[in-house]
């Protein structure tokens, strides 16, 4: 990164992460989790790390100490619990896409090498069948689901009962664990140039080292919620959407399906959201409906023109109604995984909302460059230069 905007956190490890904020952000809300429609559950950054580390003693009372945990399932907190649990004192984790087919599932775990599984209702009859094949090293199956252990089945709720009480009498295996910053962690499958998908391994330093970055010219604080809408498994999401708003002590919220983004912006009123073209495009496409069915459009469009050297506080304020339609408290958009059109960004920017274009890769944990509110450009002229671009002309 050539500038750092805005002062961060130092840390070494994901553990050190997690302790750090918690002694910043422990009261503020970490989750906000839909129960029921209009019925909701909050869980603090405090919760949060108490249940990690109870969950991990538990993991490692099993016999897990430094080995091979999976991880499927939907955009949940039992997720990000699981993760840390593992991560940050037992041993390594292997997050696996939730859109496998049995087949592929079967091959990963027995590639991985993995001896545990935390997974979701969708996946009881596939890692059922799995289990019994004598090629893997599956062991121990851990619902997200259940509220008790059954018929062989442990649940995440009740290891994390039995964590606590092993961490009440004096069990601090989990607690003490060193974590050597340069070790694979994280295990990682992407598909490559081959039809076989290759492993990524990642370790606390090439994650923190990112957050720390992304965290130094990014606005985003203890104040914001973020939606996490991205499959979870994924680097990006995991990243910028999942540990980034821990480290920054941030509130998350998660997405109730594609078809919901701009429902749930409204409902939670989210201020910062990364993810790909297609949704920005889509959440565009139904602004644009909706300004069409006011006729209002020839308005709108004079306006940008007339806004078009303002700062974007003065175009947010200019185009309030608009902001209104997905939950008028947008501070920041972030896409990534693919190229964003160039005069859907523009139209964004116009608008004033403030939509940044970043580049990653699995390999890079996963942020390579990212455009910030100082530095941003959508396109280019002949000279190289953007036709509307952020100070200097510069990327960040």
């Amino acid at each position: 990164m050539s500038e750092k905007l805005y002062e961060t956190l130092k840390i070494t490890d994901l553990k050190d992460m997690l302790n750090k904020t918690k002694a910043l952000y422990g009261e503020k809300i970490a989750y906000k989790i839909k129960i029921d429609e209009g019925k909701y559950k909050t869980f603090s950054h405090n919760d949060i790390r108490n249940m990690i580390d109870a969950l991990g003693t538990s993991l490692i009372n099993m016999g897990l100490k430094n080995k091979r945990i999976a991880i499927i399932g939907e955009n949940r907190y039992e997720w990000e619990i699981a993760y840390l649990s593992i991560v940050c004192g037992t041993g390594i984790v292997v997050p696996l896409d939730k859109a496998l087919t049995p087949n592929e599932l079967e091959s990963l775990i027995e590639r991985s090498e993995v001896e545990a599984i935390f997974y979701t209702d969708k996946y009881f009859d596939v890692i059922q069948k799995i289990k019994y094949n004598q090629k893997n090293k599956l062991k121990h199956l851990i619902s997200m689901d259940l509220q008790e252990n059954k018929e062989g089945i442990y649940s995440q709720a009740e290891l994390i009962r039995e964590g606590q009480k092993l961490l009440d009498r004096g069990d601090r295996r989990f607690l003490d664990a060193r974590i050597n910053a340069e070790d694979m962690s994280i295990m990682l499958f992407t598909s490559g140039t081959t039809s076989k998908s290759k492993v990524v391994a990642l370790s606390h330093k090439n994650i923190c080292s990112n957050l720390m970055d992304i965290g130094s010219i990014l606005d985003v604080n203890s104040n914001d919620i973020l939606l996490s809408v991205l499959p979870i498994h994924h680097v990006f999401e995991c990243t910028v959407g999942f540990l980034f708003a821990l480290y920054k002590g941030a509130q998350t919220v998660f997405c109730d399906g594609l078809r919901h983004v701009i429902k749930n912006l409204n409902e939670y009123h989210v201020s910062v959201m990364a993810c790909v073209p297609a949704i920005y495009e889509r959440i565009f496409k139904s602004i644009r409906k909706n300004i069409e069915k006011r006729g209002e459009l020839e308005e709108i469009l004079r306006k940008e023109e007339e806004y078009r050297d303002a700062t974007m506080e003065e175009k947010k304020e200019a185009f309030k109604e608009i902001h209104n339609m997905i939950g008028g408290n947008i501070k920041l958009f972030i896409s990534g995984a693919a190229s964003l059109n160039k005069t859907i960004e523009e139209k964004y920017r116009l608008l004033g909302i403030n939509l940044v274009q970043g580049y990653g890769l699995t390999e890079t944990s996963p942020v390579v460059g990212i455009g910030t509110n100082k530095y941003y450009r959508i396109r280019f002229n002949r000279k190289g230069c953007s036709k509307y671009s952020g100070k200097n002309c510069r990327y960040e």
